[in-house]
């Protein structure tokens, strides 16, 4: 054997050696050049305007192809059965060692034959083929982002396929519950972890923001049920859901151990339907976006998520900012999507992004600009008499628009303002660059059989003081919810009263009989007490209850089409 050949042997041995020392496979991490003073809107004081620094992150390079003198893995069988016995760890397979093979750093191989990891295989190669392809366009402009901030808390790269499921990778997403943003935040659980939300600022659309938020939340869940795909159900369902589940089911889950324990649980049906699905939705996106041409995806590539940052005062019309650059007011515009008025917030200096390499003499720049371009909004005392439409229409807007701005006049009842309130009146430039969107702070809840008797948590709360707050114990609170530990996460929902615990089982288990036993023989009574006595309580406590806790989430779960994730 050549002597390269037999150094590659060497080094292949020495490899399958380390297989057992190191079980995770590590990836290089992507490029990106990021800002380091990229900090979010606030109120507190920031240093005066000025380009941010810029700091490069580093590369690795690909590893070599093969070469002449390869080793074939039969040649490192034999040597590694030589140097270590019968015992001697598993050597590297073609496909760890084959050039441009896709890896995965979740496991997607030991469920790919799953039924509905199949399905939506085929459905995103297949009918959701279009938008799936727009997905991952978007990957190539937000994923090397998103896997580097990811890689900050330890979570794994490829649950960058969680944000596609939820949102296509679109910034601007919003479902019917008023879930936001990329991630699809509520607006609760948005500021619960550390994100602001306002009629000015939604950093739920800020691609960088809300990854580092949902990377925060996924990384509490993981420690939580020590499972990246349980970590994923609780981050769509809840994790007081999970908990649960994996408490009444902790029989049937015994000896079920790692990623498995997902599945097992699903197969039970009791997560909801968008749930079960929501992990082999992960999975099957992973499966084809890291293999597009073997399904017959075409990717298109964009430009990477990757800019500078100045800092500018309040009022600041983000048109004023793009025109000391000689820059279009939608490609500032893009780069900051969670700026929702085309203005920075009145009173609140903050970062604003810019194009990389853009900052050089920014300041000077923005300085000579007319102080009335630099300013967004004219203030306006109401006169008696006066309406939104008569002041738009004076200014050349439309009330809708002056209404963006204004989201707390008062009226009288003929519709006139009340005279002496100041109003907001935007430059026309500002509302070119503001977005007509819904009040970010709704949120939609689906209608349930009851809300009393459950709490969400937010920010600061503890177990303790939920306990007081609601006259029961730490203990009974963790038994109710399936809880290991004291620890709690923003938005997580909890079962406060043994009562609230079983409503949906006990409707379940009686509505049938309690129908069956109370209505008709009410029916059947002579008196009119007899009937007020059986059939207006069976009615009222069986047949509503069920119609609620069966009949709307099984028509809901029926009739959500599975080609498009919730977005």
């Amino acid at each position: 054997m050549p002597t390269a050949a037999r150094l590659a042997l060497v080094l292949a041995v020495l490899a399958a050696g380390c297989v057992r020392a190191s079980s995770s496979p590590t990836t290089a991490p992507a490029v990106e050049r990021a800002v380091s003073n990229d900090a979010p809107a606030q109120r507190s004081p920031a240093p005066p305007p000025g380009p941010a620094t810029v700091r490069e992150k580093g590369t690795v390079g690909a590893p070599p192809g093969p070469t002449a003198d390869s080793v074939s893995p039969a040649d490192v069988t034999r040597e590694t059965a030589r140097l270590f016995g019968a015992e001697a760890p598993p050597p590297l397979t073609d496909t760890m060692a084959a050039p441009g093979a896709p890896v995965w750093d979740i496991d997607v191989r030991s469920y790919e034959t799953h039924a509905r990891v199949a399905d939506y295989v085929r459905i995103f190669s297949g009918r959701a083929k279009g938008t799936f392809e727009l997905a991952l366009q978007r990957q190539t402009r937000y994923g090397p982002m998103i896997r580097e901030r990811l890689r900050r808390v330890g979570l794994p790269e490829d649950l960058t396929y969680l944000a596609l499921v939820e949102s296509w990778f679109d910034p601007h997403a919003y479902s019917r519950a008023a879930a936001v943003g990329m991630w699809q935040f509520m607006a609760g659980t948005a500021r619960g972890m550390g994100l602001r939300v306002d009629w000015w600022i939604d950093e739920r659309r800020d691609p960088v923001r809300s990854t580092e938020a949902a990377a925060r939340l996924l990384n509490a869940h993981r420690e939580q049920f020590g499972s990246l795909y349980l970590a994923a159900a609780a981050y769509n369902g809840g994790g007081g859901r999970v908990s649960r589940g994996l408490s009444r089911y902790a029989d049937a889950l015994d000896g079920i151990e790692g990623e498995d324990r997902f599945f097992a649980l699903a197969d039970r049906s009791y997560l909801r339907r968008e749930t079960r699905d929501y992990v082999p939705k992960i999975i099957a996106a992973a499966l084809v976006g890291e293999e597009p041409h073997r399904y017959g995806v075409r990717v298109d590539t964009l430009a990477p998520f990757a800019y500078d940052s100045v800092h500018v005062p309040g009022a600041t019309p983000l048109a004023a900012v793009a025109n000391a650059l000689a820059l279009a007011g939608d490609s500032l515009s893009e780069l900051n999507p969670q700026v929702l008025r085309g203005m920075t917030p009145p009173g609140d200096s903050m970062w604003v992004r810019i194009p990389r390499g853009a900052g050089i003499g920014f300041e000077e720049r923005f300085a000579a600009l007319e102080s009335e371009e630099r300013r967004a909004i004219e203030r306006v005392q109401t006169r008696k008499g006066q309406t939104m439409v008569s002041i738009a229409k004076a200014h050349g807007i439309t009330s809708k628009q002056l209404a963006w701005f204004n989201p707390k006049v008062s009226k009288l009842k003929s519709g006139a303002l009340r005279a002496g309130q100041t109003i907001l009146v935007p430059r026309r430039d500002v509302v070119l660059l503001a977005r007509d969107i819904p009040n970010p702070s709704v949120e939609r809840y689906p209608r349930r059989a009851t809300t009393a008797g459950r709490h969400t948590v937010v920010k600061g709360q503890t177990l303790a003081g939920i306990a007081k707050r609601y006259g029961t114990s730490v203990a009974t609170l963790k038994r109710l919810n399936g809880l290991k530990s004291d620890r709690l996460i923003p938005g997580q929902r909890l079962v406060v009263s043994a009562r609230a615990a079983s409503t949906r089982p006990a409707a379940k288990a009686a509505a049938k009989p309690a129908a069956k036993s109370a209505a008709k023989p009410a029916a059947k009574s002579a008196t009119k007490s007899a009937a007020k006595s059986t059939a207006k309580p069976a009615a009222k406590s069986a047949t509503k209850p069920a119609a609620k806790s069966t009949t709307k989430p099984a028509a809901k779960s029926a009739t959500k089409p599975t080609a498009k994730p919730r977005a």
